[in-house]
């Protein structure tokens, strides 16, 4: 592998014009076929082979209009009125005629005729159907009919617009990601001491996640990409391309500080730390790519989108910077008794740095070190087990919003149960389905039900529908015990009447998707992690190395659990992160925190363990290769953490509530597995082992490949470019 990518590095920089004007050109087709195309983004989550699913299939055939976007508007009369008041019911009835008008909506039904009007006759809903799905959505339809509810506040009713109009997914992009890139940049000019490194990093980084993103977008075209697939994809994306080229370019300016020749410097920093790049990308996109096991399309599509984002970083790092560095040529050398060039003369010189005093430190005393480490953490990740997971809704966006406004007048005068209703189907197989329904809506007529609604017809004549009215919210215990009732009584009630009986609806669905979720999430790590695992063992011809790696990542997702479920179900730090409610962490967050995370954390461990075995294969000595490497390696590990944490921590403001959790996790799990797991508990862990750290069987040695990530055959005859080729200054 390092033979390979050193003849890869230097063809990059011997023919740089070549190599960037492919990039460009890879960017200029990409970027004229979405101003062509553009793209075409899917909200919707299916969830194939689940009951809830089939029942909406089935309702898409039945009754078509029930399975499109819906909207809700509130009115609320002041104090000491009601809606049915003269004044106040002419503006509502006016308001519900201006909403059946306005653009894409089939129908506005009057809430007077619907007898939607609460006990205290106060507050009256109006549903207003759009026969789309939300992906056909306009955003100038959402906002022509927020217009239509301000007519009616001018009168003095209070009047709010909710419903599944409204996303959970915000703008990707705000003003703290636009931070986190600018911390980012800070990092990077503090480690290298140099403008220009900087700036070469950072382009970089950002031509292969442009290439990335509107890759994804493209093929929105022709696949289904969910919405969310392109947040997660910027989020990952941008933090491993700066990662990557930051551990190139730190051993290139290292080699150069040390008299390289730049062309010699450029390929075998390709050829080695290039060789941990392309290792730590293929084990993030091993990762990301397992969420396809799952077997929920919207996760697949969200996990090969980022998969395909970092596999553009891993390509931009060993391709397009090698050609960069040929244009920077001699500029990228730390000039002379610069502050750059002390730091690396020290560090290749002699011990002289942070790193290597705490290596020192940790390994001093192992076992007390490893026992810190490991109850620290366990006592992070102690929240994590009042871990309760489920979907989002308008109850969990921001209070000054007017859908969350909605959900809560809604709560508050028609009960909670009336957000998260529940569709029951009913499709005999002989005789009426209006009379099998009604049979069947008198057998659902059970404990936590406030009410059941007379039958519905579906257009195709066979099939039923019954709206089922719950006591407790969609998100609450107490439903989702009902949705398992109601389950339970199917099988006698189908039998009585001799009919297939399903119960769907998002409420049912959202429950229907955690409870897949659940269940894959074991499945899910084993094949994720074994996989990994097996690349670590070809990596680094080591059994204890791998071991270690994955407990050490049980730890960081066991802390990155423990804080989001002690911000967004305990309330912890709420506020200050912008969480605006509190409760279940979405079903979605922990298989998604599992795959991204162990993929981040084993970047580290490749990159920091590797430079440990590159000192261990040519000196034989177990602790001074774990010290040498710590002092090589901490540095960039550093700012690598840094730099993924501002990133992560940047993405908490975002307003997309689905992405919150997930970006609070990878900041907290980063954190915890950069600076405690991978610079403490691994050099304490093979300190401890000594030699056994490298023991890999015999026979087991004799059929693995070697992949000399190390670079060891670079130093063999033949191996190098003989004539190295002028560098412009």
């Amino acid at each position: 592998m390092a033979t390979l990518l050193y003849s890869l590095g230097r063809a990059a920089f011997r023919h740089r014009g070549r190599f960037l004007a492919g990039w460009l050109v890879l960017i200029a087709l990409v970027g004229a076929g979405f101003a062509t195309y553009g793209s075409h983004l899917d909200s919707e989550a299916t969830i194939p082979g689940t009951e809830s699913q089939k029942g909406i299939d089935l309702l898409e055939k039945s009754l078509p209009s029930a399975t499109g976007v819906t909207a809700q508007l509130v009115f609320v009369a002041p104090p000491g009125a009601t809606v049915n008041d003269a004044p106040y019911r002419a503006v509502i009835e006016q308001t519900v005629r201006q909403a059946a008008k306005a653009p894409q909506v089939a129908n506005a039904v009057d809430p007077f005729q619907a007898r939607a009007i609460s006990a205290d006759e106060r507050t009256a809903m109006a549903q207003v159907l759009y026969p789309i799905k939300r992906e056909a959505l306009r955003d100038d339809s959402v906002s022509v009919l927020e217009d239509i509810a301000d007519t009616a506040r001018a009168s003095g009713l209070q009047a709010e617009v909710g419903g599944t109009i409204y996303s959970t997914a915000g703008v990707p992009v705000g003003i703290g990601e636009v931070i986190g890139v600018g911390v980012a940049v800070v990092v990077l000019v503090l480690t290298f001491g140099s403008m220009l490194a900087a700036g070469l990093t950072l382009l970089t980084a950002l031509i292969g996640l442009i290439v990335g993103l509107l890759g994804i977008m493209l093929a929105s075209n022709v696949a289904t990409v969910s919405s969310t697939a392109p947040s997660l994809a910027l989020m990952i994306g941008l933090a491993v391309g700066i990662d990557y080229v930051l551990f190139i370019l730190s051993r290139h300016r290292t080699q150069l500080a040390g008299g390289m020749d730049v062309e010699q410097s450029v390929a075998r920093a390709t050829a080695t730390a290039g060789s941990a790049v392309v290792f730590a990308g293929l084990t993030v996109i091993i990762a990301l790519a397992g969420l396809t096991v799952v077997g929920i399309p919207f996760l697949s599509v969200m996990g090969l989108a980022a998969a395909f984002t970092v596999l553009m970083a891993v390509a931009a790092a060993i391709t397009l910077l090698p050609a960069l560095l040929g244009f920077a040529g001699q500029r990228i050398r730390p000039k002379p008794g610069s502050r750059a060039d002390r730091r690396e003369q020290a560090l290749a010189d002699g011990p002289g740095n942070g790193g290597h005093r705490w290596a020192r430190l940790v390994t001093r005393r192992p076992l007390a070190t490893v026992v810190a480490v490991v109850l620290l953490v366990t006592v992070v990740a102690i929240p994590a087990l009042g871990l309760r997971l489920a979907m989002p809704d308008n109850g969990t966006a921001a209070p000054e919003s007017t859908q969350r406004k909605a959900y809560d007048l809604i709560s508050d005068a028609f009960g909670p149960g009336r957000n998260g209703r529940l569709i029951v189907l009913v499709q005999p197989r002989t005789g009426d389905p209006a009379q099998a329904a009604a049979t069947v809506a008198a057998g659902l007529k059970l404990p936590g039900v406030v009410s059941v609604s007379t039958p519905q017809l579906g257009t195709d004549g066979q099939t039923a529908v019954l709206t089922v009215v719950p006591q407790a919210g969609p998100r609450d215990k107490q439903t989702e015990q009902l949705v398992r009732d109601i389950r339970a009584a199917i099988p006698a009630l189908g039998a009585a009447v001799n009919a297939e009986i399903l119960v769907t609806g998002s409420t049912a669905a959202a429950m229907d998707l955690s409870e897949r979720l659940r269940a894959s999430l074991l499945p899910f790590a084993a094949i994720v992690v074994g996989l990994a695992l097996i690349l670590l063992l070809l990596v680094f011809r080591s059994i204890v190395v791998p071991l270690k790696a994955a407990v050490g990542f049980l730890l960081s997702v066991g802390a990155a659990f423990g804080a989001v479920v002690a911000v967004f179900q305990w309330g912890w730090l709420a506020n200050l992160l912008g969480v605006a409610t509190t409760g279940p962490v979405f079903s979605f967050t922990p298989i998604v925190l599992i795959a991204v995370l162990f993929g981040l954390a084993m970047d580290y461990e490749v990159f920091l363990v590797s430079r440990m075995r590159e000192d261990y294969v040519r000196t034989g000595m177990p602790v001074e290769a774990v010290v040498a490497g710590s002092r090589h390696a901490s540095r960039v590990v550093t700012a690598a953490a840094l730099i993924m944490f501002s990133v992560f921590a940047s993405f908490t403001t975002a307003e997309d509530l689905t992405l919150k959790p997930i970006a609070l996790g990878l900041a907290v799990g980063i954190l915890v597995d950069a600076f405690l797991i991978r610079m403490t508990l691994v050099p304490a862990v093979l300190a401890l082992v000594g030699h056994h750290a490298w023991w890999i069987p015999r026979p087991l040695d004799r059929i693995l490949p070697n992949l000399d990530i190390e670079g060891a055959k670079l130093d063999q005859p033949g191996q190098q470019d003989r004539a190295p080729v002028a560098v412009p200054v």
